[in-house]
């Protein structure tokens, strides 16, 4: 199997890079190399996917770039922040605010309406939103008549898209997308990664997901597959049947 470096043009604006990029768990014979000198770059205003099989380092590559989790030899650069530099309490201000997430949980405060979900990030951090950019993200997943209700009085799919627009709110440099459309159905799932598709599009964001599904994969701009924690194939323009081609090649 060929290993891939994955580089874009120079030219591009990077949103996010992995740097020779190593992570272990353990030592000695219980060591776990979960990453393995990754080098990848995601490129700012795209939609990528992350796939590979379980246990692949697929997660474990998202948290690391996301701050989540500590990298145990490399670089992790956010725009022009490098993330191995930072004290604790600097990571969590660079993640809240510049890092969007979306969980396949949805992450959302029970006893809150969906717009206060939505604006709760900000609240916290003492920032007042947007309006204007507010009412667009309100707008685009269809929410405005749900703004009111709270989580338990919305369906799964409704959830999730309050989750998006909690990530897209405050807009951030960058949104880490877990598995989002893992507890939806097939047509919420669908609406769901159309309405990220737009994000990026219509919005210019730039997001990161990590999924198993080839349906889903498909609606990104590029898929990154790895394999024993390296990255192994770039799959640009992807189609479900370029994906599902990718991924057998990946059990060969």
């Amino acid at each position: 199997m060929t290993l891939l470096t994955t580089h874009l043009p120079a030219s591009e604006t990077i949103a996010a890079r992995a740097i020779a990029v190593d992570k272990f768990y353990g030592k000695g014979e219980t060591e776990v190399r979960a990453l393995n000198g990754i080098d990848v770059e995601f490129q700012q205003g795209r939609f990528t996917a992350i796939m590979g099989p379980s246990g692949s380092g697929k997660s474990t590559l998202m948290h690391c770039l996301a701050g989540l989790d500590r990298i145990t030899n490399g670089s992790i650069v956010i725009g022009g922040t490098d993330l191995t530099s930072l004290s604790e309490r600097q990571l969590t201000l660079l993640r809240r605010d510049r890092i969007g997430f979306v969980f396949q949980a949805y992450n959302l405060v029970p006893t809150l309406s969906a717009l206060e979900n939505i604006t709760l990030p900000m609240d916290l951090a003492g920032v007042d939103p947007d309006p204007v950019w507010l009412d667009t993200v309100i707008s685009t997943v269809g929410l405005a008549d749900r703004l009111e209700h709270r989580p338990g009085e919305l369906s799964g799919g409704q959830q999730q898209r309050v989750a998006v627009a909690r990530a897209l709110a405050s807009r951030p440099e960058l949104i880490f997308a877990d598995e989002p459309t893992g507890n939806l159905d097939s047509t919420s799932g669908a609406e769901m990664l159309d309405f990220m598709r737009r994000a990026v599009r219509e919005m210019d964001q730039t997001i990161v997901m990590v999924t198993h599904d080839p349906v889903a994969a498909s609606y990104s701009d590029r898929v990154v597959f790895l394999a024993d924690g390296r990255i192994v194939d770039d799959l640009a323009d992807p189609t479900p049947d370029k994906v599902l081609d990718a991924m057998k090649r990946l059990g060969d």
